[in-house]
């Protein structure tokens, strides 16, 4: 019979405090998780609202959903695009994408109310309204996502000037364009 080892205790930690009951390795998945619960609370809140306010007669075009997810998905398309044009997705950027990104935006759309919605619409005899409703949704939704990313590329990020460095924007007008520096 083989002699059962107990498990080590953790080591304390700096100056002697308790460790933590946590590893070390699972902080960050516990952070993360904790941005989408609350980032996800918050957008199917304001989701839950807005369809409560603004319920439309059934059997109609579910115009509420139809808006939100479009609205999601081009403010997704222009948050993705920040994100990655700041830099890896590490540290604080990791952080917005999955609480604003996978949260808030998560929340706020709905793929399963659309799903319900389009059958509803079918069983309603709605089958036109449905189907156009579902591939609308579909198509406009990636087209907005992609102007999200366009829109996001015309926003200029700003540069980081340390001492003695030019500002090489200075030389431009209010469109970007080169234009001439008088000097003396």
């Amino acid at each position: 019979m083989e002699a059962v080892t107990p498990p080590t205790p953790p080591a304390p930690g700096p100056a002697g405090t308790p460790a933590s009951p946590v590893p070390a390795s699972r902080i960050p998945l516990v952070r993360l998780t904790a941005l989408v619960f609350v980032g996800g609370a918050v957008g199917t809140s304001a989701r839950a609202l807005l369809e409560q306010a603004f319920a439309p007669e059934a059997p109609a075009w579910p115009w509420v959903t139809f808006a939100i997810n479009l609205a999601g998905s081009f403010v997704l398309g222009v948050l993705l695009h920040v994100l990655a044009r700041a830099g890896q997705d590490t540290g604080w950027r990791r952080d917005v994408r999955v609480g604003c990104g996978t949260g808030i935006l998560g929340g706020f759309t709905t793929y399963s109310t659309f799903v319900l919605e389009v059958d509803r619409l079918l069983r309603d005899g709605q089958a036109a309204v449905g189907l156009l409703y579902a591939v609308v949704s579909v198509v406009a939704g990636i087209a907005l996502a992609v102007l999200g990313v366009r829109a996001a590329t015309q926003v200029r990020r700003p540069r980081r000037v340390g001492p003695g460095d030019r500002d090489d924007r200075d030389d431009r007008d209010d469109r970007g364009d080169r234009v001439g520096r008088v000097t003396a």
